[in-house]
C-alpha cells in the first residue's frame, strides 16, 4: 500500500513539471528558446541527451523481460513481486527521464536548425511521439485493470486469475510496441541518414 502511495506521489510530482514545462515554452515560447540555445549549454546537453535516453530505453527493456521472466516461473509471488517492482522502478526512473531527454533533446535540435526540416531528426521526434502515445493509450489503461485486479487478490489463492495474466501477458506486447519505435530513434541518432524531413512529406 505504502509503495502505492509513494508511486503515485512520483508520478504526480512529474506529471506537475511535465505540465509546467509545456505551459512555459507554449505561453513563453522565445524565452523558451532562448534559454535552451544557450551554446554554454550544448556539450552538457548532449551529455544529458545520451544519458537520459540510454537508461530510459535500458529501463524499458530490462522492465519487458524482467516481467516476462517472471510469467514464465508461473509463481504468483514472483509474477506480483515482479510487476509491482517495475512498475514502481517506471515511475521513479521513467518520467524524470523523459523530462531530461526532451530538454536535452530540444536544446540540441535547436541548436542544429528547425526541428521539421532536419530529416533524421524530425522522423526521430515523432516516432518518440509515438512510443509516448502507445504507452499512453494502451499501458497506462491496462496497468490500471491489472491493479484493480490485484487489489481482489486473497493472500489464500495460490494462483493468479486468468483475466490478470492475460492483462500481463498483453502487456508484453504493448511494451514491445513502445519500445520498437525508440529502437529506430537510436539508430536514426547515430546514423543519421539523409532522408526526407517531415516538413516535406504533404507538399
Amino acid at each position: 500500500m505504502k509503495m502505492r502511495v509513494k508511486t503515485k506521489t512520483i508520478i504526480t510530482v512529474f506529471l506537475v513539471i511535465m505540465a509546467g514545462m509545456i505551459g512555459f515554452a507554449v505561453f513563453f515560447q522565445d524565452a523558451f528558446i532562448a534559454l535552451l540555445k544557450q551554446p554554454a549549454l550544448h556539450n552538457h546537453a548532449r551529455f544529458l541527451h545520451i544519458a537520459a535516453t540510454s537508461l530510459f530505453f535500458s529501463n524499458a527493456v530490462v522492465g519487458i523481460l524482467w516481467e516476462h521472466r517472471s510469467l514464465v516461473s508461473g509463481s504468483k509471488e514472483i509474477i506480483l513481486h515482479t510487476y509491482n517492482t517495475v512498475t514502481f522502478l517506471d515511475s521513479l526512473f521513467s518520467a524524470p527521464l523523459i523530462i531530461l531527454t526532451l530538454l536535452g533533446g530540444l536544446s540540441l535540435s535547436f541548436n542544429l536548425g528547425d526541428l521539421w526540416h532536419i530529416g533524421w531528426l524530425s522522423v526521430s521526434f515523432l516516432l518518440f511521439l509515438l512510443s509516448g502515445i502507445i504507452w499512453i493509450a494502451s499501458d497506462i489503461p491496462t496497468q490500471y485493470r491489472v491493479k484493480q485486479l490485484i487489489s481482489c487478490l486473497s493472500q489464500y489463492d495460490q494462483t493468479l486469475p486468468d483475466e490478470l495474466v492475460r492483462l500481463l501477458k498483453l502487456r508484453w506486447w504493448i511494451s514491445m510496441a513502445g519500445v520498437l519505435p525508440l529502437l529506430a530513434v537510436f539508430v536514426l541518432m547515430v546514423y543519421k541518414p539523409d532522408i526526407p524531413a517531415v516538413a516535406d512529406w504533404f507538399r
